[in-house]
């Protein structure tokens, strides 16, 4: 879930540039929790071919293309998300709920990663004392969106609430009854969501932080 990246003038060209951004950064959320439950004893997401940064194994047609494209053109806040990665917890052996931990961490981290890396392109190619930031095409603009868009990413994932990966964190972190409350509001996880976006506590709760990260790497 990703608010609109500050595009003054909606066209095709501006709509493309980000939707290509969204779908490689959902592309490597997901690859990246494939390839850390791999490492951590559940070859699961492996068989399916999702250790890949290959979009075309993660699109979910309606969350990836559809409501992305929708938002885009219309302005709205983008919606947006790629099919779930399967992890098998009993193929994790013991301590499974940690190693779980770190699979949901993975995707996240991934995000902040990419977001560093074009950060780095960013300042390289000048930054904004370029003056390409004002050019919607150029390096420097495209950098600056898939900065804000992972960092955004990643702190909305990170939100403590199921199934977002926070709330799997959260749930590795848990121990005894007290874990097996909290996943007791699995089945409620996109109600409270949606109670989150209709009240505006989602934007209270990441926009400030996502500012904050995106203005030290700016």
């Amino acid at each position: 879930m990703v608010r609109w990246l500050g595009l003054p003038n909606i066209d095709p060209v501006q709509v493309l540039f980000l939707f290509a951004i969204l779908l490689i950064s959902l592309s490597v959320h997901e690859a990246a929790h494939a390839w850390s439950a791999n490492r951590l004893g559940d070859n699961t997401a492996r068989l399916l071919g999702r250790v890949s940064i290959n979009p075309l194994v993660h699109i979910d047609p309606l969350g990836t293309i559809v409501l992305p494209l929708i938002a885009m053109f219309s302005g709205l806040p983008i919606i947006g998300w790629a099919k779930p990665v399967p992890v098998n917890p009993r193929n994790l052996g013991g301590g499974w709920r940690q190693k779980y931990m770190l699979i949901a961490a993975a995707g996240p981290a991934s995000n902040l990663l990419i977001a560093i890396l074009g950060a780095i392109v960013f300042r390289l190619a000048g930054g904004f004392e370029s003056g390409g930031i004002a050019d919607r095409y150029s390096l420097v603009s495209v950098m600056g969106r898939a900065v804000d868009l992972n960092v955004l990413l990643a702190v909305f994932n990170m939100l403590p609430v199921p199934p977002l990966d926070g709330g799997n964190v959260l749930a590795g972190l848990l121990q005894g009854p007290v874990a097996d409350a909290y996943d007791k509001l699995r089945p409620y996880g996109f109600i409270i969501l949606y109670v989150l976006l209709l009240t505006g506590a989602f934007a209270t709760l990441v926009y400030p932080v996502s500012d904050r990260i995106v203005g030290w790497l700016l």
